[in-house]
């Protein structure tokens, strides 16, 4: 069996069909799934599970590598796949996951249009449609073979992964986490800093999926830091500084790990609510042309949520705002002097 750093200079040898499910995977990573289907995986030693499945691309193409692979019994293991398979505010899923490129008038669900397209690998594909608070098993205690993690944009979300996947994963377990170039979920990356001890990267991220394999059972009191989020800032930021200390930039030479990593630390501190030293991290990074391409309306975020008196003046709100804020005061003040003379306060 091929470690995972292995698989890397097979890459740019595999072969996709020309028409894929559409998904917003990279070519890169999608010949990596196949691959891993094909060479390492069985579901001899636990489930197979992708959370995040969306229009299928990527299932599609770890399926494809697994029903090629001759020590995958497609008549007893499956590969699972979790998403909500609909559309709409809060679920990160694009129109694009239809067959059509857009959503049928009065349709949310494109699940049909998934089982469409996996239709060559339903025998082993098995669907888990909904929130994955209620379609994964708090109970569940299988090991964990094959973890894709591509559903966690939101802490919620996140805690759920945490609370009913990681502790299944066992030496041997294979996690990607397909969402790994982005700074908003800086959840993925102080908890993989907290698992470093107990794993082996594969080597530098395939764009942004970073790929490690579990080499030694995962301490109790670890997993329950990452369900429980029981870090405090400052570990967060050390944990996210460990795994700077183990990347770079990702194998195409396109991503600079550590300026997305240090970005996700500027997320860290405002989702605390330090906007002031959010964007003391985050402002120097403005200048590095991977995230001021690609990651613009991050830092509108973050420079949004300074206080006014930290920021510019052409960035204060002017005109009637600015007026009307005395206007509120006042109003303010009235308010408590009518409640003060009611209680016999005046």
């Amino acid at each position: 069996m091929p470690s995972l750093g292995q698989l890397y200079p097979l890459l740019d040898s595999v072969e996709l069909p020309e028409h894929l499910p559409y998904t917003q995977c990279s070519t890169h990573e999608l010949r990596f799934l196949r691959l891993l289907g094909e060479r390492r995986l069985t579901g001899a030693h636990g489930d197979l599970i992708e959370l995040g499945s969306g229009g299928g691309g990527s299932t599609y193409a770890a399926a494809l590598g697994l029903s090629e692979n001759p020590g995958f019994d497609r008549s007893s293991a499956k590969l699972h796949a979790y998403d909500y398979f609909r559309v709409g505010k809060g679920t990160f899923a694009s129109e694009k996951f239809f067959s059509g490129g857009k959503a049928p008038d009065g349709e949310s669900s494109f699940l049909e249009d998934f089982q469409e397209v996996l239709d060559p690998f339903l025998d082993f594909v098995e669907i888990h449609a909904g929130d994955i608070w209620e379609t994964s098993d708090p109970d569940e205690k299988r090991p964990v073979e094959f973890l894709h993690v591509d559903i966690a944009k939101t802490a919620r979300v996140w805690s759920c992964v945490a609370e009913r996947f990681l502790p299944r994963l066992v030496p041997g377990s294979v996690v990607l986490h397909q969402d790994f170039a982005s700074p908003r979920l800086p959840w993925l990356h102080y908890s993989t800093g907290a698992l470093l001890p107990s794993i082996e990267l594969a080597g530098p991220p395939i764009r942004s999926t970073l790929a490690f394999e579990v080499t030694d059972d995962i301490p109790g009191e670890v997993l329950r830091a990452i369900a429980e989020d029981a870090f405090d800032v400052e570990r967060k930021l050390e944990l996210i500084s460990a795994v700077q200390g183990r990347l770079d930039r990702d194998h195409t030479d396109g991503i600079p790990f550590k300026s997305v990593l240090e970005l996700a630390k500027a997320f860290v501190l405002h989702y605390e609510g330090d906007h002031r030293q959010a964007w003391k991290i985050a402002e120097p990074l403005t200048d590095d042309p991977y995230l001021a391409r690609t990651r613009a309306d991050h830092f509108r975020q973050l420079k949004a949520a300074l206080p006014k008196d930290a920021q510019a003046p052409a960035d204060r709100p002017e005109g009637r705002q600015q007026r009307s804020a005395p206007v509120k005061r006042s109003a303010l003040r009235r308010t408590l002097g009518r409640f003060a003379r009611k209680v016999g306060l005046r």
